[in-house]
């Protein structure tokens, strides 16, 4: 490469690296305790799933509509939202507000056991948990927090492609993974940061561009809501939204969404009015049959009133990966270990992007300049910058 093109990418690597990693560190100190959500849940008695057992939610128990009517029961005056499934345990929940769109901030969370219809109680809110995932999320701004914390991770990913540019011919001439300890503090900063950042740089673009997906989940959900969804409903078009005193049998309306995708593993009911369904219908949304396909979701949409199939059908390919980034993101694929190697890469991560900073704060213009002059030539001997 030339010089100019050197320093282009030297450009590149330095801004999007310093626009980025106050955010970053933030969001790798606040994504280590998410990976062990589950464990922290159990750990602190909120995994209500360890506590049950039976038959799986998903798979039978007492009827929907009696579970609904129970919930409905602890909350008077409000409607279901929602109603998720377990696939291990009989715990079931039901989601309520006081108007079918119902914004997130009035929604109560129930969680019930479906074997024997009782409520266990509401699900606790305001906890430390809530506060770090809120944190990592939208950083308590909502949306556009979200597409914040979203260009930071484009940037995270430009830095990263940058990076590896600048890397590959500064360091053809000696052997991967050296460390030269006998030189500077600086140089052995400069070292371990390139050799981490190599080191773990397939997982830093899988988390990097999980992150920028998972920060336009609303504008996915919307378009989606817009575009396939009122195309599956387009019949009801211009009709007054269902009142939820006319909502029809819950259980019938399950029974011909698994007719009409047999043996699928139901995950959630979206009841009528919200963002994941329309004023007309119930959306059950299965799930697939294997560890990478059960995030991946299908949605039948059940008429209210007759509980009558309206349509089925997969959702689009941006969907169905903003569905699969979700997990990948957190390691939630492989258990206790998975989640182990991703924690360790994280902590990986918050060193490269420390060094770095220490690096950038301890610059010289004219080594700098050296620098762009090694990488170019490709010379063995580099001095940090």
């Amino acid at each position: 490469m030339k010089r100019s093109t050197i320093k282009a990418w030297f450009v590149v690597h330095k801004w999007s690296s310093l626009v980025s990693t106050l955010f970053l560190l933030m969001l790798c100190v606040t994504g280590l305790p998410l990976i062990f959500h589950d464990e922290i849940d159990t750990l602190i008695g909120e995994d209500h799933d360890s506590v049950l057992e039976g038959t799986p939610s998903a798979e039978g128990g007492q009827p929907l509509d009696r579970m609904v009517a129970n919930a409905l029961a602890e909350q008077p005056g409000e409607v279901p939202l929602f109603m998720a499934f377990s696939q291990d345990s009989p715990l079931l929940t039901v989601t309520t507000g006081p108007t079918p769109d119902a914004d997130s901030a009035d929604m109560t969370l129930l969680f019930l056991d479906r074997s024997t219809g009782q409520l266990i109680g509401p699900a606790p809110t305001g906890g430390l948990m809530d506060f770090i995932l809120q944190l990592h999320t939208d950083m308590f701004l909502g949306l556009p927090g979200m597409l914040f914390l979203g260009l930071m991770g484009a940037l995270f990913v430009a830095a990263l492609v940058s990076g590896v540019v600048l890397y590959a011919p500064f360091m053809r001439r000696l052997p991967f993974g050296t460390l030269r300890t006998t030189r500077s503090p600086r140089v052995k900063t400069l070292d371990q940061h390139n050799l981490i950042g190599i080191v773990a740089l397939g997982w830093m673009l899988v988390v990097g561009l999980t992150g920028v997906i998972n920060a336009l989940a609303d504008p996915l959900t919307e378009s989606w809501q817009n575009g396939e969804l009122a195309e599956m409903t387009a019949q009801y078009a211009g009709e007054r939204p269902v009142d939820p005193d006319n909502y029809g049998s819950l259980d019938a309306a399950m029974a011909s969404a698994q007719s009409a995708l047999p043996g699928r593993s139901p995950q959630f009911i979206a009841f009528p009015g919200g963002d994941w369904s329309t004023g007309h219908h119930y959306a059950v949304f299965f799930q697939g049959d294997r560890p990478l396909t059960r995030h991946l979701l299908t949605p039948a949409l059940i008429d209210a009133r007759s509980a009558q199939l309206t349509d089925a059908g997969a959702m689009p390919a941006l969907n169905q990966a903003l569905m699969m980034s979700k997990p990948l993101h957190f390691g939630d694929y492989g258990g206790l270990p998975l989640k182990l190697i991703w924690a360790a890469l994280t902590l990986a991560t918050i060193w490269v992007l420390w060094s770095g900073l220490l690096l950038w704060l301890r610059r010289s213009p004219a080594k700098i300049e050296r620098r762009i002059d090694e990488i170019a030539t490709g010379a063995a001997r580099g001095m940090p910058v």
